[in-house]
């Protein structure tokens, strides 16, 4: 077996088990959910405006966090959680649109760089502009992974591969419970 096969397995088998979890800190927040006094805004691209948009991080407590979301998106996005294989809103959604942020609604990935990766999670060859999510090593599990986070509010999306479709060669593998689909006409 490939390596890449051996890691999906452990993966699926991991979340059907519902062990997928890397309890990670949560920087501290400011009582308006902005970043703090003194921190650089982050340019990021809007789909709505077609084009670059300057933003403030978004920072909050764990408390404000879990007023926000539901128990299964706080324990995906905030605790690096991994939710089941084919149990996600979006994994099978062929509707065009936007997968944004559940966290902040950063726009995330199109609906036309989505692919069906037979992983049953929602796969993309690409995010909707590279300033949108941020890259991280992941060595949990013991196998190296690259984490993909929300570059606004640093929320746990999932991990990217590089086993995934031309012309990118990547599968950016995503959690539907860290991400909203909206419907494009």
């Amino acid at each position: 077996m490939k390596l890449k096969h051996i890691l999906l397995a452990a993966i699926m088998l991991c979340s059907l088990a519902g062990a997928c979890s890397n309890s990670g800190g949560t920087p501290q927040a400011t009582a308006t959910g902005t970043a703090p006094a003194g921190t650089s805004r982050i340019r990021l691209y809007s789909v709505a405006q077609k084009g670059y948009i300057m933003s403030d991080k978004v920072i909050k407590s764990d408390a404000e966090w879990r007023k926000l979301l539901t128990p299964e998106q706080y324990q995906v996005t905030r605790e690096k959680g991994t939710e089941q294989a084919y149990t996600g809103a979006t994994w099978n959604n062929h509707e065009k649109g936007i997968y944004r942020c559940i966290c902040c609604g950063n726009d995330l990935f199109s609906s036309d760089a989505k692919f069906e990766s037979g992983t049953g999670w929602p796969s993309f060859r690409e995010p909707a502009a590279p300033e949108n999510v941020t890259l991280r090593p992941n060595n949990s599990l013991f196998v190296k992974r690259t984490e993909v986070v929300c570059s606004r509010c640093e929320a746990h999306l999932g991990h990217v591969f590089d086993d995934g479709p031309k012309p990118t060669g990547l599968r950016y593998c995503m959690n539907s419970a860290a991400m909203q689909f909206v419907k494009t006409p």
